[in-house]
Parts: structure tokens; C-alpha cells; sequence
């Protein structure tokens, strides 16, 4: 695989990233294994705060549920609070609720503890990985419906469609596959060169 050139192509850590082996219901790769590595997820979270300015965000957001880990990870390196968003049903406060359409065209409701910030909070949203939007879609009415701006999103990619490009157009969107390479190209199809290759064993911490 050869990506373009530039500060930020180097993600020597992507093809850690394991296929789906378990079917539709699943999204088609799981990027936990990155976690995994302590050298890969620090790498990743250098990649991801090196586009970030603290002094823009009051917040860090996750969502439900591998959010959490890039979310906590940022909101750490950046100094900032951690707003968990959390999927129906798992908060023991009063919630503001959003429904959207999953990746898998499922409906599903999320939500926010209430009130969980004041009115003009800069809230930064993190995801692991936007295929659709729909998530993101749920996560910005939730901000909204509490008067907080969105200061921007994070993920390790945002597949190309419509949703993404106005997401790309609006706000400050940072992703560790950069738009426009060859992982970009590779996400889009849904299937990683990488696959071919893939051992679990790669990202065994040591």
C-alpha cells in the first residue's frame, strides 16, 4: 500500500485493524486492536490531538460505546471533561433523547444526561468510526437540544458520502486516515489491503 505523502500519513498502526469474521450484523472491521498496543493507541492519540486546539473545546464527547475509548483518550491529553452519550436505557438521571438510523439502517435512540452542561458549551464529538453519520446525526441534536455548539469531531475515519461531506463542510472534523489517501480509498470500499496480511497476534502488547 503507498499513501500520499505528509505529516500525517504515517499510521503505521492501521493495518492492526481486524476484519469482521462474524457477519452482517457486525460493522465490517473492528479497530479495537489498536487499543490494544500501547504504542499504536498513543500513536493514534498524538495523530488525532496534533489537529486539535484545547482552547476551542470546553468538553469531550464519546459515543456509545468505542467512542468511550478515543473520547477518554482525547479528553485526557487535551485536559478536558468526559461526556459519556450513552444508547437508551443506561443513564439513572433524567436524558435528553435523539433517534437516528445506525450503520446497519437499524433505529435507535441515544442519549444525554440532563442538563449536562450550560447553554453555548463547546463540545467536541468522538466516535470511532463514521460509515453513515447517523450516530453523529443523534449526537449534534443532543448538543443542540441542550444549546451547547458542536466545536467539532474525531474518529479514525469518516467514510465519503453526503453526510460526511457536510459534516467535513461545517465543522472542524479530524480523522487518523487522512481524505483523500489510499486508507481513504480503502475505508470507502469497505475491505483493507490490510486484511490479506492481518494476524491477531500483530498487536499483542509487549
Amino acid at each position: 500500500m503507498t499513501d500520499n505523502k505528509g505529516p500525517r500519513d504515517d499510521r503505521w498502526y492501521l493495518p492492526l485493524m481486524a476484519p469482521n469474521t462474524k457477519g452482517d450484523k457486525f460493522a465490517w472491521l473492528d479497530p479495537t486492536s489498536i487499543y490494544i498496543n500501547g504504542k499504536a493507541f498513543h500513536d493514534l492519540l498524538d495523530d488525532l490531538c496534533a489537529e486539535l486546539d484545547p482552547d476551542t473545546i470546553d468538553v469531550v464527547a464519546g459515543l456509545d460505546a468505542m467512542g468511550f475509548v478515543l473520547g477518554a483518550g482525547i479528553a485526557t491529553r487535551l485536559g478536558k471533561g468526559f461526556l459519556p452519550i450513552r444508547k437508551a436505557g443506561k443513564l439513572c438521571v433524567e436524558t435528553d433523547s435523539a433517534t437516528f438510523k445506525n450503520y446497519s439502517g437499524r433505529t435507535q435512540d441515544m442519549e444525554m444526561r440532563k442538563p449536562a452542561f450550560a447553554p453555548k458549551t463547546r463540545v467536541l464529538l468522538v466516535d470511532q468510526w463514521v460509515e453513515t453519520g447517523g450516530s453523529m446525526h443523534g449526537a449534534i441534536q443532543l448538543v443542540e437540544q441542550q444549546e451547547g455548539q458542536v466545536a467539532g469531531m474525531v474518529a479514525i475515519v469518516m467514510e465519503d458520502n453526503e453526510n460526511t461531506k457536510a459534516y467535513r463542510e461545517k465543522y472542524h472534523c479530524v480523522t487518523a486516515v487522512v481524505p483523500g489517501s489510499e486508507w481513504q480509498r480503502q475505508a470507502n470500499a469497505q475491505t483493507l489491503d490490510s486484511f490479506a496480511t492481518y494476524k491477531p497476534e500483530m498487536a499483542f502488547p509487549v
